[in-house]
């Protein structure tokens, strides 16, 4: 039986971190110089790269979090923190500083091939999707059925991911700047509502709220 509540969780976070209307633009600004074939190579490519990250945190986060003796709840607090600054900064239409600055993007726009640098890391797979990647899957407590959610979820994340940044040139002409922008914000209150209940989920969790 799918876990309904669980499904739309992890769904709603991928898809509110990862942002697939928000990288039309940014896909445009480091493809711009790049012939159209070139230009889907290097789409196809950042999501593969971005999609093997996300893969990789997803089987060994838990390892990596062990080993460096860190609790679920402080990742659960810390990871809440870091969505909720992605989240004002879409809320602000701010350049997020956990994703790529300004002058990381203007080197990336001199590099020939920006499909690992920027757009499969840190735009697509930066530490807030990383985190969140973790979180869920810390949710899922082994359950298969949860962790076969959590997957879906990244997987149909990234398959609309990609079909916006191959249709950056046509969906920009479509909506606009303006309309972007709008989906962008809406999608920044949702995360940052979530970012919220990640930190009030570990804040529970803790040796803190055993104690209220």
């Amino acid at each position: 039986m799918i876990d309904w509540r669980f499904a739309a969780t992890a769904f709603a976070t991928a898809f509110t971190i990862i942002d697939p209307v928000g990288m039309i633009p940014l896909s445009l600004t480091v493809t711009a110089t790049s012939p159209a074939g070139a230009r889907r190579a290097i789409i196809d490519r950042s999501i593969l790269i971005a999609a093997g990250i996300m893969l990789f945190m997803g089987l060994l986060g838990h390892a990596i979090l062990a080993y460096l003796g860190i609790t679920l709840p402080a990742f659960t607090i810390a990871g809440g923190i870091l969505l909720l600054l992605i989240a004002i900064d879409m809320l602000f239409a701010r350049q997020s500083g956990t994703k790529a600055t300004s002058e990381e993007e203007r080197e990336a726009q001199m590099l020939e091939n920006p499909a690992v640098f920027p757009l499969a890391v840190p735009m697509i797979a930066g530490p807030g999707t990383i985190a969140t990647v973790l979180l869920l899957v810390s949710f899922s407590h082994g359950n298969g059925g949860r962790l076969a959610i959590v997957a879906a979820a990244y997987v149909a994340a990234l398959v609309v991911t990609w079909l916006c940044m191959r249709g950056s040139t046509l969906l920009l002409r479509l909506v606009g700047t303006t309309g972007i922008h709008v989906v962008t914000r809406l999608l920044g209150i949702i995360l940052a509502a979530l970012a919220v209940q990640f930190i009030l989920n570990g804040l529970v969790a803790s040796p803190l709220g055993h104690r209220i």
